[in-house]
């Protein structure tokens, strides 16, 4: 959908091409990033599901990315409302996020409340994860910045490093109902009630009649629904995924990273600490899905891996702020914060097979099996979805990283349908 077709739905002035130079002239607060009377270029990024958004950049190479939010879900259009001030939400959220996880997080140079404009650091010289990922790209050290991330978020914005009346402000302003509510429908309800969003290839209609029909499957997702809607541990991310993560590489195209930071936060609320964790975890499942299809088991395997490097460093960040940062270590021990770990490594299981399904099944898919031919798509797609029903029952034995790694590389191969 263009800019000029949204332009008559909206009740406030939509941004394009042609007036975005003059848009940055009339913001003081992004004269230091860019030059407005210089701007050489504008990008308009069409591969939104909510929003628009255009990359700019000025005569010196300097640039920003202007995020307007549009009053309904772009993906679907004007058929679907959805409230603009859930860039209030993201911006909010990049602020505090940013400054709890610096140079985690991309920065925001300023957000206009009127025309629900936020304007945040431009990071072309990064590249999408999801996007390396598809290409074969390996970036080391995403994982664990990531792990980081949300570690730094799960102690900072929770009741252990942050005092009552500050959590209790930040909890009133994120009450995000409508970006919620969305993910509550697609997420934990529609891959197993299908409310006409859903579509498979004809060969895994069978598999998704598995899925719902599968009783076990069904109540997990009901006690993961639970706990997303009532447990407000901190200010989660919301949509932490790998299109939701730049990275770029210290020496060129792929490698070590030097720089791997989250964005799109509008969906953030108080929410469970582990659905964050999920969502990393069902991802890097369906790139090896992707990988396995694709007959590079050595690469489906390292991708497997990154569940486990993103727990260690997300447990090993949270027990360092515990250790130097709890504001009332009288009665949160270290009971607590074995409990909280044990807890978030199970959740991260159930999460995970949320995500993993909804991205098979429901609305709002992803390249990396999207872009397969349908019939290596077809193996890849069941043996993800074999994932998520296994995962809900083995978390409960064994609920260690390594065996969630374990299980999916089991069942990515069993179901490959390698060309």
């Amino acid at each position: 959908m263009t800019t000029t077709q949204t332009a008559l739905d909206a009740p406030y002035e939509l941004l394009t091409p042609e007036t975005a130079p003059a848009y940055v002239r009339s913001r003081p607060a992004l004269h230091e990033h860019i030059d407005g009377g210089d701007i050489r270029s504008v990008r308009e990024i069409g591969d939104g599901n909510l929003n628009l958004v255009f990359i700019l950049a000025d005569g010196a190479g300097r640039g920003l990315v202007l995020k307007q939010a549009l009053p309904y879900v772009r993906l679907v259009g004007p058929s679907w409302p959805l409230g603009p001030d859930r860039a209030r939400h993201e911006a909010e959220s990049l602020r505090l996020h940013g400054r709890l996880a610096p140079g985690l997080v991309a920065r925001l140079h300023d957000y206009d409340p009127d025309r629900y404009v936020l304007a945040i650091e431009d990071l072309s010289d990064h590249r999408v994860w999801r996007t390396a990922l598809n290409d074969g790209l390996r970036h080391d050290g995403a994982a664990e910045a990531m792990g980081r991330y949300v570690a730094a978020v799960a102690f900072g914005t929770s009741v252990l490093g942050m005092d009552a009346a500050a959590r209790a402000a930040t909890l009133a302003s994120s009450v995000n109902p409508e970006l919620c509510l969305i993910t509550e429908d697609l997420v934990f309800t529609e891959p197993y009630v299908d409310a006409g969003r859903n579509s498979v290839l004809p060969a895994n209609e069978g598999d998704a009649a598995e899925l719902a029909a599968d009783r076990t499957m069904v109540d997990a997702m009901g006690r993961a629904k639970w706990t997303f809607m009532t447990r407000a541990e901190a200010l989660v991310h919301g949509d932490l995924h790998t299109g939701s993560v730049m990275v770029r590489a210290a020496d060129g195209e792929q490698g070590p990273v030097d720089s791997a930071k989250a964005f799109d936060p509008e969906f953030a609320f108080y929410g469970p600490v582990a659905f964050d964790l999920g969502a990393l975890w069902g991802n890097y499942v369906i790139a090896a899905a992707r990988a396995t299809a694709l007959g590079d088991d050595e690469r489906a395997a390292w991708a497997l891996g990154l569940c486990a490097r993103t727990w260690d460093a997300f447990e090993a960040e949270f027990r360092r702020l515990w250790t130097d940062g709890r504001v009332d270590p009288r009665m949160f021990g270290d009971d607590l914060r074995e409990h909280l770990l044990g807890t978030w490594r199970s959740e991260a299981w159930l999460f995970g097979a949320a995500k993993m399904t909804r991205r098979i099944v429901g609305l709002a898919k992803t390249t990396d099996i999207e872009t397969l031919p349908p019939e290596l798509r077809e193996g890849a797609a069941r043996g993800v979805l074999r994932t998520a029903r296994r995962w809900v029952r083995e978390r409960e034995v064994d609920s260690a990283p390594r065996r969630a790694e374990e299980v999916a590389g089991e069942l990515l191969g069993e179901a490959a349908t390698r060309g």
